[in-house]
């Protein structure tokens, strides 16, 4: 099958934007793809398109607004806002009603206990932010909050809790926002798969997504959580119970499953046909780089000449002659992750039927 390289119409509105806004977060997941404080401190990383926690190159206030009032002129449909923790940085929330202003859906990405303090999760109503997505990795507290430390110690599967419900009571009967869970599945609990989505639909959220632990195979806790060959049918098993039993719950998409499978089958590139990368979806990093989407693969192979920035930028120009849709051959666990953003989205948000 060839690329279709075509453009499509600029006015066309059909990109979604992951927008890693700022760099701190105040829990230290150490399967975060922004890596270890621990390490950074150390020394931040210098290689291309690696993130770091130390807030050293994170775009200033005033240039994030100059492009969000841009794209009201784009083709950008969709921005959701992550990090880091997004809510933890208060100008986030004017940059919200900057993109809302523009005419963006708006999806926060967060590790919900920001929503705990007075007056955020009324103001993300007030906002008319459309979804919240929290990240929790197990319906068992202890397991969670080993496989998610607060820095603090303060904070934790408690917490988490209390801000979803937060959010939910601030929300009532209202249209939205819409809320979800992810859950980052590592290889010995396959079982959080079902048991955070029961938890989930004991809570009354909307939607859930089990994801695929990714770790580059020099990580120190690659042999430990990442996924081998051998691990899908236990994986199968679960998901394909979550399928046929969601319990109220808006999964991904029906080739999710097969999808989630084959990345945790190989470490291997594979080749993705019409991937959304660099034509429906792209990242932009806290220090305001553009790329086609956050696989460290596909960063990797892109030519210094294809680098682009958010800052001076007007994201109509940025996102102009982009292709309808290519093949790429850096497939991976990443892909997988992004998938829920543009594919499962719009039934995540209720735009179409789940």
């Amino acid at each position: 099958m060839q690329p279709d390289t075509r453009t499509r119409p600029l006015q066309e509105r059909d990109i979604t934007l992951l927008w890693a806004l700022r760099s701190p977060c105040s829990f230290g997941c150490p399967h975060c793809y922004f890596g270890e404080l621990a390490d950074d401190k150390i020394g931040p990383p210098k290689e291309v398109g690696l993130l770091s926690h130390i807030p050293v190159r994170d775009v200033e206030r005033a240039e994030l607004e100059a492009f969000a009032r841009t794209l009201a002129d784009s083709p950008v449909e969709r921005v959701v806002l992550a990090g880091g923790e997004p809510l933890d940085w208060l100008p986030t929330l004017s940059v919200i009603k900057t993109i809302k202003e523009a005419g963006c859906e708006v999806v926060i990405a967060t590790n919900g206990v920001p929503l705990t303090r007075p007056g955020i999760a009324r103001t993300l109503v007030e906002l008319g932010i459309d979804g919240v997505s929290v990240s929790l990795d197990s319906a068992d507290a202890a397991v969670n909050d080993r496989l998610r430390p607060s820095r603090s110690g303060r904070a934790g599967h408690r917490e988490v809790l209390a801000g979803i419900r937060t959010l939910l009571d601030e929300r009532g009967q209202g249209p939205g926002p819409r809320v979800g869970i992810y859950t980052v599945v590592i290889r010995a609990r396959p079982q959080e798969i079902t048991n955070v989505a029961r938890l989930a639909a004991e809570i009354g959220v909307d939607y859930y997504v089990p994801q695929p632990i990714s770790l580059p195979p020099g990580h120190k806790l690659f042999t430990e959580r990442c996924h081998t060959a051998a691990d899908a049918p236990a994986v199968e098993q679960e998901l394909l119970r979550l399928e046929q039993d969601p319990g109220g719950l808006t999964l991904p998409g029906p080739t999710y499953v097969r999808q989630f499978l084959d990345s945790i089958a190989t470490q291997d590139s594979g080749r993705v046909e019409r991937c959304f990368g660099g034509a429906q979806l792209f990242f932009v990093q806290p220090d305001g780089t553009v790329w086609d989407c956050p696989s460290d693969r596909r960063i990797a192979a892109t030519p210094p000449s294809a680098r682009r920035t958010i800052v001076g930028a007007d994201a109509k120009t940025l996102f102009d002659g982009r292709p309808a849709c290519t093949d790429c051959s850096h497939f991976s666990r990443d892909c997988v992750n992004m998938t829920p953003l543009v594919l499962g989205m719009p039934s995540f948000l209720g735009r179409v039927g789940s």
